[in-house]
C-alpha cells in the first residue's frame, strides 16, 4: 500500500534526531533492521503489575520485560483507548486527526493519515495486527486498508459490542480474519497470541530477510471482566473484590501468554533481533478507584482511566531489544504515544515521507542512553468525550474547553490547578497561588495547541458509500451522531424497548449511482423482528418511508445517490407505542 501524504494545515514541525554514525554503522551491520512487537493492553494501568509494586499481582513475564529492557517511567497516552490507538498509530495528537472519542463516529483514524504500519509495509515489512483495533471497521479505516497484511480482529471496541456477531463473550468467539468471518476456540488473549506466533512463525519458516512487524492490541482487560477460575480464584482467595479479582485474572492470562510469546521467539532464534515494546493503553479501569490510598494499587497516583490526573495517562512502558538496548535501564524523561512512530522510523531505517508532520519526537538517543541534548517541552492531553459537547448546534471551541493537563518535566497544570510532579507525585497540594507566572504560561499553552489541533480534528470522519475497494458498507448506532439520545454501544442495549434514541452517520458517496439501504434494530444474524410498522430514511434532499409488518426484520430502499458528502438518518416507528427510534444497524449496497 503506497503511503498517503497528509492534508490539512500541520502546524507542529517534524522532529528527527539522527543517531549518532558510530551507533548506526552498528545498527547497519549487525542487524541492519530488527523485527518489531508493539503490544497494547487495554485498561491496564500502571500499577496493574508487580515490578510496580501491586502487592496481589505476580507478572513475572512482564518483570522480565521491565528487567531485560528500558523502561519509560514518565510516559503518557490518553486517557481513553480510541485516541490512544490513533495517536500511537499516526505520531500526532488525536485531536488533530479528527480520532478523540470512543463512538459518535469519532472512532475512525482520518482516512488520509498515514500510519505505523504503511510506512512499515512500504519499507519492506510484513505486517500483522491481531486484536483489538476500534479505529474504523469499515473502508476505508479498517486494519487490512491501513497497511497490514495479515489481520485477525474483532470489530468495535470490544469482542461482544454492538457491530459484532451475536454471542461472542471472550470465548469461543467469531472474529474477522482479513475482513471475513471466522469462528475460534479459545480465550480472546490466547487466540490473538497464537495467531501472531502463527504468523511470526511463517516469517521464520519462509526464512526471507524480510523483517516482521506485529501490532499486538488486545481487548483485555477492559470489561466485561471474564477469564477462566485458574486466572482468578487465587485473587478471590486473598479476599479482593470479585470484579477486581477477575480483571487480575485477565493480567495474569496475559502474562502467561507474553511468557510463550518470549519463550517462542527464543526457540525459533530471533530473540536477539526483535525489539518488544509494551504498553498500556490508559490508566487502569478496575485496578484502582482513581482515590488515593483507597480502593486496589494505583502506584501512589491520582486518577484512572477517562481522568486527566496522572493515573488516568500515565502508563507503564517496556521496550527490549537484546542485541542493542541495555538491560535494566530507565528514562525518566517526559515521552508519549506519539514518540514511538518517529522513533521505529529512526531505529529501523524506514522510509517515511518527508511530508509527514508528527507531533511526536524520537526518543532513540534516550533509549541508548544519550540524555544530554535533549530539549524539553510541553505534552498535553485532553478528556476527549469531553469534546463531543464542541462541535455539536451551538458548541463554541474557542470558549468552551475539555478537562485537560499540560505535562512538563516539573509541571502539571490540571484543570486549573498545578502541580510540582517531582515534589508532589500524587498531585496533593495544588500550587497555583504560588506561582501565577507558571500557571498562565501553561494554560497559555494549551489555549494555542488546542486552537492548533482542533483546526484539523473538527471534520467529521465519515463512511464511504459505493467504494470499489468494499461494497456494501456497514455501520451501526455506535457511530452515529446523536440527534435524540446518545448512541448504543452494549449488545444487551439493542433489545430494551424503552430506548428511543437517534442520530445522523456523516457519509461520502464516492461514486454516484443506485443504492440500496437496508436498516434494522438488531444484527442480521440475530434474525429478530424490528417490532416497527413504519420505516423512514433521509440521505440528502431523499425522504422515503414504507409501512412494515411488525415481524418484519429489516425495511429496504432503493435510492439514486449523486456523489459527495451527505447525512443519512433513518427511523423506525414502535407498533406498540408509534414513538420512533433509529435503526441500530444499516448496510448500504452500491447496485
Amino acid at each position: 500500500m503506497l503511503i498517503r501524504a497528509i492534508r490539512g494545515k500541520n502546524k507542529t514541525p517534524f522532529q528527527f534526531m539522527k543517531l549518532p554514525f558510530l551507533f548506526l554503522i552498528l545498527l547497519t551491520s549487525l542487524h541492519a533492521r530488527p523485527n518489531v512487537i508493539f503490544i497494547v493492553t487495554d485498561d491496564q494501568g500502571y500499577g496493574d503489575m508487580s515490578c510496580h509494586g501491586n502487592p496481589w499481582l505476580n507478572t513475572p513475564n512482564l518483570d522480565r520485560l521491565h528487567d531485560e529492557g528500558i523502561s519509560l517511567d514518565d510516559y503518557h497516552v490518553d486517557p481513553y483507548c480510541t485516541p490512544t490507538r490513533a495517536a500511537l498509530l499516526s505520531g500526532r495528537y488525536s485531536t488533530r486527526v479528527g480520532t478523540w472519542s470512543v463512538t459518535e463516529g469519532r472512532q475512525l483514524l482520518e482516512k488520509d493519515e498515514t500510519t505505523m504500519a504503511e510506512i512499515f509495509n512500504a519499507s519492506g515489512y510484513r505486517t500483522g495486527m491481531f486484536g483489538k483495533w476500534h479505529l474504523g471497521d469499515a473502508f476505508p479505516y479498517a486494519p487490512r486498508f491501513r497497511g497490514f497484511d495479515d489481520v485477525v480482529c474483532h470489530k468495535a471496541g470490544g469482542v461482544n459490542e454492538i457491530g459484532n456477531p451475536v454471542g461472542n463473550d471472550y470465548f469461543d468467539d467469531t472474529y474477522f480474519r482479513n475482513g471475513k468471518a471466522e469462528k475460534f476456540d479459545g480465550y480472546c488473549t490466547d487466540i490473538f497470541f497464537r495467531e501472531t506466533r502463527r504468523f511470526i512463525k511463517e516469517s521464520v519458516d519462509e526464512k526471507s530477510k524480510q523483517p516482521f512487524f506485529v501490532y499486538l492490541p488486545l481487548n483485555a482487560m477492559h470489561g466485561p471482566f471474564t477469564v477462566a477460575d485458574r486466572f482468578s480464584d487465587p485473587f478471590r482467595k486473598q479476599g479482593v473484590p470479585e470484579s477486581r479479582s477477575l480483571f487480575y485474572g485477565m493480567i495474569q492470562n496475559f502474562d502467561e501468554n507474553l511468557g510463550n510469546l518470549l519463550g517462542s521467539l527464543k526457540q525459533w532464534g530471533i530473540d536477539e533481533d526483535t525489539l518488544v515494546v509494551f504498553m498500556g493503553d490508559n490508566g487502569t479501569a478496575a485496578g484502582s478507584d482513581g482515590k488515593l490510598d483507597s480502593g486496589g494499587f494505583n502506584a501512589a497516583m491520582k486518577g484512572k482511566k477517562g481522568n486527566v490526573y496522572e493515573g488516568g495517562h500515565r502508563v507503564a512502558c517496556f521496550a527490549r531489544w537484546p542485541q542493542s538496548l541495555k538491560a535494566g535501564g530507565s528514562i525518566d524523561n517526559l515521552t508519549m504515544h506519539t514518540d514511538w512512530l518517529p522513533t521505529l522510523t529512526e531505529l529501523c531505517d524506514l522510509k517515511a515521507p518527508k511530508s509527514l508532520n508528527w507531533d511526536g519526537r524520537s526518543i532513540a538517543s534516550l533509549l541508548e542512553g544519550k540524555t544530554k541534548n535533549w530539549k524539553e517541552r510541553s505534552l498535553f492531553v485532553s478528556k476527549q468525550a469531553d469534546q463531543l459537547s464542541l462541535w455539536k448546534p451551538g458548541g463554541n471551541n474557542q470558549e468552551k474547553y475539555p478537562h485537560f493537563a499540560v505535562l512538563s518535566e516539573k509541571w502539571r497544570y490540571v484543570n486549573g490547578e498545578l502541580y510540582d510532579i517531582n515534589a508532589d507525585p500524587s498531585q496533593k497540594t495544588n500550587v497555583a497561588k504560588q506561582h501565577p507566572e507558571v500557571t498562565r504560561s501553561l494554560y497559555a499553552e494549551y489555549k494555542q495547541w488546542f486552537e492548533d489541533v482542533t483546526e484539523e480534528g473538527g471534520a467529521y470522519n465519515r463512511f464511504i458509500l459505493g467504494a470499489r475497494e468494499e461494497n456494501p458498507t456497514r455501520f451501526t448506532t455506535r457511530d452515529w451522531h446523536p440527534t435524540d439520545g446518545g448512541v448504543i454501544w452494549k449488545m444487551e442495549l439493542v433489545e430494551d424497548d424503552s430506548l428511543f434514541v437517534n442520530g445522523f452517520w456523516a457519509v461520502d458517496v464516492q461514486r454516484s449511482g443506485s443504492y440500496e439501504i437496508r436498516i434494522a434494530r438488531f444484527p442480521e444474524d440475530a434474525e429478530s423482528p424490528a417490532k416497527a410498522n413504519q420505516a423512514r430514511i433521509q440521505i440528502g434532499n431523499i425522504n422515503q418511508k414504507v409501512k412494515l409488518d411488525p415481524d418484519a426484520i429489516s425495511a429496504t430502499f432503493k435510492v439514486d445517490l449523486k456523489k459527495g458528502h451527505a447525512k443519512l438518518q433513518t427511523w423506525l416507528r414502535d407498533a406498540e407505542n408509534g414513538k420512533e427510534r433509529g435503526a441500530y444497524h444499516i448496510k448500504v449496497t452500491r447496485l
